[in-house]
């Protein structure tokens, strides 16, 4: 099974299910229920792809022969940066 090579439209198709999979995932349909303002989805959105960054990275670091050290600590920089992003968002920071 190859995973790379696929077309450029299904690159963006797949692109464009993440971002509106993470704006549900991060309430999208909180502040059109309560009319409030979406600044929380944005902030959530951007939250949620630090941290799929930080995963994949770490996932590159176990399936690379070159890079794992630098793939590693990329990739648990930026769950960390992530982490703090929640805290920072929940106001707790």
């Amino acid at each position: 099974m190859q995973l790379g090579g696929g077309s450029k439209i299904l690159t963006v198709v797949k692109f464009f299910y993440l971002i509106f999979f993470f704006a549900l995932l991060s309430g999208m349909f909180y502040p059109v229920i309560t009319h409030g303002n979406s600044d929380g989805v944005i902030e959530g959105v951007l939250i949620l792809f630090v941290g799929l960054a930080g995963a994949v990275s770490i996932y590159k670091a176990g399936t690379s022969d070159r890079h794992q050290k630098g793939y590693l600590i990329a990739g648990f920089v930026m769950v960390s940066i992530s982490l703090l992003l929640v805290y920072a968002a929940l106001g707790k920071l």
